[in-house]
């Protein structure tokens, strides 16, 4: 059997299997895509998926590191 059958010409998704979404951006630590657009992914035209890729890259300063959480609390 062909792995050809299985080839499609699509855009590939982003996702680099680090799916946890940030609590004030609303975006994908991992891919940078919201939850949406990952939902529809499967979904969505090749321009507007050549779109979201275009715009990760700006994304990227939208999400901030956390401050350290349980382990910064305890060290005060």
């Amino acid at each position: 059997m062909s792995d050809d059958i299985w080839k499609r010409d699509e855009i590939e998704s982003p996702c680099i299997r680090i799916c946890v979404v940030h609590p004030e951006a609303r975006l994908c630590t991992g891919c940078l895509r919201s939850i949406d657009e990952i939902t529809q992914w499967s979904r969505l035209s090749v321009e507007a998926r050549r779109t979201i890729i275009a715009e990760l890259p700006g994304r990227a300063g939208r999400i901030t590191r956390r401050r350290g959480g349980r382990a910064a609390r305890l060290a005060r």
